[in-house]
C-alpha cells in the first residue's frame, strides 16, 4: 500500500494494518530494522496547545496510559510513543508490533470455529493477567474484542493491544463507540458512553464464550444502524444462549469422536466464570481484572467440580478416615489386652480364635500408636493452616475414576454418554489394597460405634464405609 501521510520525524509510513471508524493502525518503521505498530485517532488536533481540548484529553489519557509499561506484562503491548503527525494533525500512539495472528483470524479456515479448552484456558488466564496489569494503574481498555487480542509466533504468548479508546475522551468514546465500535464485544453500559472496569470484564466475557462456542451470543447481520441497535439491545436485555448447545454444534468434523467427547468436558468452574462476566448489570460481574485473576487462579487450582455445591464434604471424609484409624487402633488394643489376660471362666464370653484376629507385636504395636498420633496432629495443623487447597491435593489420593456427572452438569457441560463398569466404581481404595483384612475394619468400625453409643445414645452408622457409600471420592479434587 502506498505512503499516505507522513508520521513523524524518524518514523517512516509503512501502510495501513487496519482501518476502521475508531481510528487507523498503521505499521511504522524507526531507524534499522525496529517495526512498530501506529494507532492514529480519528479526532484530529489543530493545535498542540493546552487551550485545545482534544489535545489536553488526549495527553491526559496518554499519561494514564503510560503507567501500564512502568512494570513490563508478558501480555500486554509496550506502548513506546505518542504525538501528532506530521500531516494530517491527528494523534497517534505507537506500539510493539506484534507478529502473529489475532484471534479473528485464529477463528476463521483454514483454523477451527472454536478452541480446544487447553487453549481457551491458557488464553483466559493470560487475557485476565492483562486486565489484571491494566486495572492496577486505574486503566480502562473499553475495546476488548477478538481483532486485539493477538498470538505472538516468537514467544506463544497472548498479547492485548489498541489502547486507542481509552485515549480518547468521553465524548470522542461515545461518539465511535455507537457508530464504528464492534458492538458485539460491548457492554449494555456502552451504549451510554459509560466505561468501568466492569466493561472490560464483560468484553473479555464475550471473548471466552465465542472460543467456547464458536460465535459470539449476539451476532451482528451487518453493519446497518438497524441491526447494531438490534445486537446492542439483544446485551442489554436478552438471556445469553446456551454455549455448550452451540459448542456441541459446531464442534469439527474433522474431530474424531473421542476427541469430540473429550471437549465437550469444558470445566464448571470455567463456564460459571463466563456467566458471571456476562451479568447484565456490571454490579453483578467481577468488580474488576485483579478480581476476576485471582477467581480464575484460584478455581482454576482447585478444580471444583461443578456437580457439587462446595466442597466441604471433603474436610469431612478426611476426619471419617482418621475415625476409622481410631477404630483400628482400638481394636488392635483390645486384641493386646485380651492376649495378656488370663482364660476367662465359663460361661463368659471369649474372644474365640477363628483364624481371622490379627496379632501385633508390642514394638509393631507402639510404632501403630505413634503413626496414628502422628497422622492425626498433621490433619489438623495443615487443614488450619493451608485450607482447602492442600485439602483438595490429599482426598485426591482417595479417587480413582472419573464420576458420571449429574443431569444438571450434562446439560452444561457434556452430552450423556454409556458408562464403563469399570469406571462407576467410585468407592475409595479396597480394604485389600489398604492392607487391612475386611473383617478387622469392620470390627474397628464395630468398637467405634460402640464408643460412640455409650456417649451419646444414639446408633451411628459405620463410619469409614457408610460415609464412603453416600460420599463419591471420584472427582475429590484438594
Amino acid at each position: 500500500m502506498s505512503k499516505v501521510f507522513t508520521i513523524t520525524e524518524g518514523l517512516e509510513n509503512m501502510g495501513a494494518l487496519r482501518t476502521g471508524g475508531q481510528g487507523s493502525v498503521y505499521k511504522g518503521r524507526r531507524y534499522g530494522p525496529i517495526i512498530t505498530a501506529v494507532k492514529l485517532l480519528p479526532t484530529p488536533i489543530h493545535t498542540e496547545s493546552t487551550d485545545d481540548k482534544n489535545f489536553r484529553n488526549f495527553q491526559n489519557e496518554v499519561e494514564k496510559l503510560k503507567k501500564v509499561n512502568e512494570e513490563p506484562n508478558p501480555n500486554v503491548v509496550k506502548i513506546l510513543n505518542s504525538g501528532i503527525t506530521e500531516s494530517g494533525s491527528f494523534p497517534f500512539i505507537e506500539m510493539e508490533f506484534i507478529d502473529g495472528p489475532d484471534l479473528e483470524d485464529l477463528l476463521k479456515p483454514p483454523h477451527e470455529a472454536i478452541f480446544t479448552i487447553k487453549e481457551i484456558i491458557k488464553l483466559a488466564d493470560q487475557l485476565a493477567n492483562a486486565l489484571s496489569h491494566c486495572h492496577k494503574v486505574s486503566v480502562k481498555h473499553g475495546d476488548i474484542k477478538s481483532n486485539n487480542v493477538k498470538f505472538n509466533i516468537h514467544t506463544g504468548n497472548y498479547v492485548l493491544l489498541d489502547f486507542g479508546l481509552s485515549a480518547m475522551s468521553d465524548d470522542q468514546r461515545r461518539t465511535s463507540i455507537r457508530h464504528a465500535g464492534a458492538i458485539e464485544f460491548m457492554a449494555p453500559e456502552q451504549n451510554e458512553g459509560l466505561m468501568y472496569f466492569q466493561t472490560d470484564v464483560y468484553s473479555y466475557g464475550i471473548i471466552l464464550y465465542e472460543l467456547i462456542a464458536g460465535q459470539v451470543p449476539f451476532t451482528l447481520r451487518d453493519n446497518g444502524e438497524t441491526a447494531r441497535n438490534a445486537v446492542m439491545l439483544a446485551h442489554m436485555e436478552t438471556p445469553v444462549p446456551d454455549v455448550m448447545e452451540l459448542r456441541k454444534s459446531n464442534l469439527p468434523e474433522s474431530w474424531s469422536d473421542k476427541k469430540k467427547e473429550h471437549e465437550m468436558l469444558v470445566p464448571a468452574w470455567l463456564l460459571q466464570l463466563v456467566a458471571k462476566c456476562l451479568e447484565k448489570a456490571p454490579e453483578n460481574r467481577f468488580p474488576n481484572g485483579i478480581e476476576l485473576q485471582d477467581t480464575l487462579m484460584h478455581s482454576s487450582i482447585a478444580a471444583v467440580s461443578g456437580n457439587q455445591e462446595d466442597d466441604t464434604w471433603n474436610a469431612s471424609v478426611l476426619l471419617k478416615e482418621n475415625e476409622r484409624l481410631q477404630g483400628l487402633l482400638l481394636y488392635y488394643q483390645e486384641a493386646e489386652n485380651n492376649k495378656s489376660q488370663p482364660e476367662p471362666t465359663a460361661g463368659a464370653d471369649k474372644l474365640v480364635d477363628n483364624g481371622k484376629q490379627v496379632k501385633m507385636s508390642k514394638p509393631i504395636f507402639v510404632l501403630f500408636m505413634i503413626l496414628l498420633c502422628g497422622f492425626t496432629v498433621f490433619s489438623a495443623v495443615v487443614m488450619s493452616k493451608f485450607g482447602d487447597k492442600i485439602l483438595h491435593g490429599i482426598s485426591s489420593r482417595f479417587s480413582k475414576t472419573a464420576k458420571k456427572p449429574t443431569d444438571t452438569v450434562k446439560r452444561t457441560i457434556n452430552p450423556p454418554k454409556t458408562a464403563d463398569p469399570v469406571t462407576q466404581d467410585t468407592t475409595p481404595a479396597t480394604d485389600q489394597e489398604s492392607g487391612i483384612p475386611p473383617d478387622v475394619d469392620e470390627q474397628a468400625d464395630s468398637i467405634l460405634r460402640g464408643m460412640k453409643y455409650k456417649k451419646t445414645g444414639a446408633q451411628e452408622p459405620q463410619f469409614y464405609r457408610d460415609s464412603a457409600k453416600t460420599k463419591d471420592t471420584s472427582n475429590v479434587k484438594f
